[in-house]
């Protein structure tokens, strides 16, 4: 049987798919659902970026060139458009018919500016002309050049024509009148987006920043009358990728990278229904078609809407608050060194706290018997306590490595700045390799104790950002492994200097060896499994289309390997199809954390093995990045990191399971409450329980004495 993949492009649509889906549940509390409805967005504004401006790209470049799932690029963009105006609508009519309506039951009302009551008119002009106005600079658009629009920023466009009578002192500047006249105006971003009214009390009424200005703008225009308006957005190419061996300076080239994106070509433009003169004229100049442009009726960004969380003080329209468990076993005073000596920990964020991270890096920066820090940087916060700390040791004289990862996409500007910063306390910084993009997360400690060198680990399969860290679901792993901390410090020879890979006892590397010890496993599988005893792969990752590892995988099922996959994002394999892939079973699980850790389990004719890892299973993880795949040997971290791993599999509340025709369809739960299981309400449970059985004081029975 011929192999089959589905698009990668039309896959990753139906994650975005996905997370509507959880918007349009009723049953998830309104706020939660409104912010679904704000990721679909910045889901979205991130894909045209890059997805859709790469294939715009190979359309002008290679238009003939088929992909693996047989499709040319003019008939991918073709079917991205169709699906995208199918989701966005769906988006916005769950928006203005469902969310909005919620939310004025709650006493969160919406209102635009045709609506106003005569006070709130009074108020929304006084606030316009205040505070507004200043800041506003209309540009027109019959010049030379036509005027720049910029990347992702919200824009209202005025048509606009003179006023009979009255005079213009200067012909020039009035314009052409057989041109037409339409002016761009950028909508502020310094000052908030929402502007609160006047109104009764108890409610809570508001208007969008960007419509008091499509509404008041006639004062921007002294002399013209405002025939239309439209409010618009557009997206503009950021797939650059940076000249990295020109041997120019390579942070000026990465800055050239972020200049480029401001004036790349439009690959998309959003916009409200309200004129057609001004879209047809805005995709005349953008040069972008109908299978480009986005119009829907009302707010054309929810993220405007974010600030509204901050109204619910009772927390009824979120999600119940969960907490950030520290882990048992480990001291939030005393250093992790003894611990860490005796066994591995493992970390399993958000459910468990981050601070045992910030603390280790923090002990290490004050330990006067650290000698040295070695870590690798993707992508962190904006005040960040971990580099603060990496600052304050060197500047205490010890040893500090960071690799920071510049080319961490939308994220660049911000290392450029940490790098910077580093490197001004005395840290040296290395900036990758060479067309490698260094996406390993580890930490390494070098600390003096008895006369000998005792090394210390963090491994992760996420970013060293705290704040994601309060969302993000990913595990890491603490150890003093001689194996691993080995296996380590080789991975740091390799990045900063020129040590060619040595064997590696534990880890693997990508692009070395990491692909290669994974087909190895997968045909090992295959190998040991047997009718009587059929071999189980189960992994958990973000994306899957790698087209050598996924044929790997039909084959396994054709030896009646049971293959357990979740895929959050990203799935070109094709499950369910007799011969090819009956035994592979794709789910995935959107809920209120975003799944990101990466976990592969391997049966082994008995003799388990897990992993997990900072790669997918794609190919720019496993042949054009620094990933790194570690294994789990402890035996109480490896049962909890199964039993995780399991849990995800039983999903019947929020899984959502991959048809052969590409479908996404839910997980049905039986029909009694007990039967219900959502992944990640039962590992909060879990670490709930398992803090509430720690911090429990031992219990004293008073036995009292009595005579027989």
């Amino acid at each position: 049987m011929e192999e089959r993949f589905f698009n990668r492009e039309l896959s990753w649509i139906e994650f975005n798919g996905r997370v509507l889906y959880q918007a349009l549940r009723k049953e998830n509390p309104l706020l939660e659902r409104l912010q679904f409805l704000s990721i679909v967005t910045s889901n979205f504004d991130e894909f045209f970026q890059v997805r859709v401006a790469s294939v715009k790209r190979m359309q002008m470049t290679n238009p003939e060139q088929i992909d693996c799932s047989g499709l040319t690029s003019e008939l991918v963009l073709r079917q991205i458009s169709s699906r995208c105006h199918e989701i966005i609508r769906k988006q916005h009519e769950c928006l203005a018919n469902d969310i909005l309506p919620e939310l004025a039951q709650k006493n969160i009302v919406y209102v635009k500016p045709q609506d106003f009551t005569s006070v709130q008119n009074e108020f929304a002009l006084s606030f316009f002309m205040a505070e507004v106005f200043p800041l506003l600079t209309p540009l027109r658009t019959d010049t030379e050049v036509f005027p720049h629009i910029i990347n992702q920023a919200r824009y209202v466009a005025f048509m606009l024509k003179p006023i009979k009578g009255i005079h213009n002192a200067n012909a020039l500047l009035k314009g052409d009148d057989s041109a037409p006249r339409i002016s761009l105006v950028q909508v502020p971003t310094a000052i908030p987006q929402l502007v609160w009214l006047p109104g009764e009390k108890g409610v809570k009424k508001f208007a969008l920043l960007e419509e008091i200005v499509s509404h008041y703008g006639t004062q921007l225009f002294p002399g013209f009358a405002v025939e239309e308006t439209m409010i618009f957005k557009v997206l503009r190419d950021a797939d650059f990728a940076v000249d990295e061996e020109s041997g120019r300076n390579f942070i000026h080239e990465m800055e050239k990278v972020l200049d480029q994106r401001k004036t790349s070509f439009a690959v998309q433009l959003m916009c409200d229904n309200s004129s057609q003169k001004i879209l047809r004229f805005l995709m005349g100049k953008l040069e972008l078609g109908e299978d480009d442009t986005y119009c829907v009726d009302g707010i054309i960004d929810p993220k405007v809407l974010g600030s509204l969380r901050d109204l619910d003080e009772t927390g009824e329209m979120q999600f119940p608050k969960w907490n950030h468990f520290y882990p048992a076993g480990l001291s939030k005073d005393e250093p992790f060194w003894d611990i860490l000596k005796q066994r591995d920990i493992l970390l399993h964020v958000p459910y468990q706290s981050y601070e045992p991270v910030i603390k280790f890096i923090s002990d290490a920066a004050d330990d006067p018997d650290v000698l040295a820090i070695k870590m690798t940087l993707y992508r962190t916060g904006e005040d960040s306590r971990i580099v603060n700390s990496l600052m304050r040791a060197a500047q205490s004289g010890k040893q500090v490595v960071v690799l920071v990862e510049l080319k961490a996409r939308f994220d660049e500007e911000r290392n450029i700045a940490w790098a910077q910063k580093l490197e001004n306390a005395g840290v040296t910084v290395i900036y990758g390799l060479v067309n490698l993009k260094v996406h390993a997360k580890m930490i390494m400690v070098m600390r003096r104790e008895n006369e000998t060198i005792c090394r210390y680990a963090h491994l992760s399969t996420g970013n060293y950002n705290p704040k994601t860290a309060e969302f993000y679901s990913d595990l890491s792993l603490f150890t003093s492994n001689l194996d691993m901390v080995s296996d380590a410090t080789q991975f740091f020879n390799l990045v900063t200097g020129y040590s060619t890979l040595q064997s590696m006892k534990r880890f693997g590397m990508a692009p070395v060896n990491l692909k290669s010890m994974l087909v190895a496993m997968i045909n090992r599988e295959i190998e040991r499994s047997s009718p009587e005893h059929p071999g189980l792969i189960m992994a958990k990752m973000n994306s899957l289309t790698h087209e050598e590892v996924i044929p790997l995988l039909y084959k396994a099922s054709q030896a009646g390997v049971k293959v357990l996959l979740n895929v959050r994002g990203i799935c070109m394999l094709v499950p369910g199809v007799k011969g090819m892939s009956e035994n592979i079973k794709v789910v995935s699980i959107v809920d209120r954390y975003l799944e990101h850790s990466r976990v592969f389990y391997f049966q082994n004719g008995g003799s388990e093995e897990i992993y997990l890892s900072s790669a997918d299973w794609m190919s720019r993880n496993l042949d054009r990045r620094i990933e790194v795949m570690f294994p789990v040997l402890d035996r109480k971290a490896f049962d909890e990191v199964k039993e995780v791993l399991e849990v995800y599999f039983k999903d019947n509340t929020n899984a959502l399971e991959l048809t052969e025709n590409g479908d996404w369809v839910p997980v049905k739960a039986g029909t009694s409450e007990k039967e219900k299981v959502r992944a990640q309400e039962v590992l909060y449970k879990k670490y709930k329980k398992r803090d509430s059985s720690s911090s429990e004081a031992p219990k004293i029975e008073f036995v009292v004495r009595r005579k027989d």
